[in-house]
């Protein structure tokens, strides 16, 4: 099933990062064989300590799969660095998310896009479980893009480019563009790229990781490139409706703010975040209402990211843990936080 076949470059490596994803990684598994095409490629599942049978899954399923067991949670990018080293044949990586489902064909169009000069990552038009179409691009953080967020929404903001940092006008989705960025369910990072760049920032745990990686890229003349002839589904986490992932999603993109612009850039972000979650707490939105006790943290806010760092959101979602402190190992803030 997942047998590759080699070329003098070597199979495309196909890495999935997975925690507890039993019941989502089998569609992904079905749809690799007619999403790679006649591309040849390696599976290579990195677990983060799952407790159910994710890993007896991949085996039944891809005998052929590469398993690394990391032994913890710990994180996305974490696990996306160790398939990245264990495939340094290969002429790029395929990184997905566990509940992505390859459309036919996508792998070797997205190969395509990457041999357009000045590409290093190339990513596909994305569709939700509905076979909606998901606002995948995206533009480099801003102040203004913030303040415009929070006044208008990102759906409104998004159709202007100097006012929005997710592309939301429809018709931008319907050609190749070169986004600074874009969301990392499914992403071919060529080697070249992963070599120019380094590892990826395993400091955010999960959200922003691929926003740094992203831009570090384009820094470097290796961006992203957007191709809506290659197609896949993402049937999405829960970020969107988790109150302590949301919270960890707004503390990261302060993180990521900080290490781009000065301290006083920042602090201006971290406001233009509070109105934005504020206004939809005091409509009643529990996520926002999360995001909020976490940014009027400074403690929560600059502490390592990581399972004990979403136990603590969820302590001071409950109340229990006014002021957080760290576990014994993980008090120190980081130099480069927010």
């Amino acid at each position: 099933m997942n047998t590759p076949r080699r070329t003098s470059r070597g199979p495309v490596a196909v890495a999935v990062v997975t925690w507890n994803s039993a019941e989502v990684l089998p569609g992904l598994i079905a749809s690799l064989p007619a999403g790679a095409g006649d591309v040849p490629y390696r599976l290579v599942v990195v677990d983060n300590a799952s407790s159910d049978d994710t890993v007896a899954v991949a085996r039944r399923l891809a005998p052929d799969v590469t398993v690394l067991q990391t032994g913890r949670n710990a994180g996305y990018a974490a696990g996306v660095n160790a398939a990245i080293a264990e495939t340094h044949d290969s002429p790029a990586v395929l990184v997905l998310n566990p509940d992505v489902r390859l459309l036919p064909g996508c792998l070797p169009t997205l190969l395509a896009g990457l041999d357009e000069p000045g590409t290093g990552i190339a990513v596909p038009r994305l569709t939700d479980a509905d076979g909606a179409l998901i606002h995948s691009m995206r533009r480099r953080p801003t102040l203004l893009r913030a303040y415009a967020d929070a006044v208008l929404g990102a759906t409104v903001a998004g159709r202007w480019p100097a006012l929005g940092e997710v592309v939301t006008d429809p018709l931008r989705y319907e050609h190749e563009a070169r986004p600074d960025w874009a969301e990392g369910s499914t992403q071919l990072v060529s080697r070249a790229c992963l070599d120019a760049c380094g590892p990826w920032d395993e400091s955010y745990f999960l959200y922003s990781e691929e926003t740094d990686f992203h831009l570090r890229a384009g820094s470097r003349g290796l961006g992203v490139r957007y191709v809506p002839a290659a197609g896949a589904q993402h049937l999405e986490g829960g970020s969107g409706t988790s109150p302590r992932l949301w919270a960890l999603l707004t503390a990261n993109r302060l993180r990521l703010f900080s290490r781009l612009f000065s301290r006083p850039e920042t602090a201006l972000y971290w406001v233009a975040l509070m109105l934005r979650e504020s206004t939809r707490a005091l409509r009643g939105d529990a996520i926002a209402r999360a995001a909020v006790r976490t940014l009027v943290r400074p403690s929560l806010l600059r502490a390592p990211r990581g399972p004990a760092w979403l136990d603590l959101c969820d302590a001071v979602d409950r109340g229990t843990t006014p002021n957080p402190v760290l576990p014994a190992g993980e008090a120190h803030a980081e130099a480069s936080g927010t």
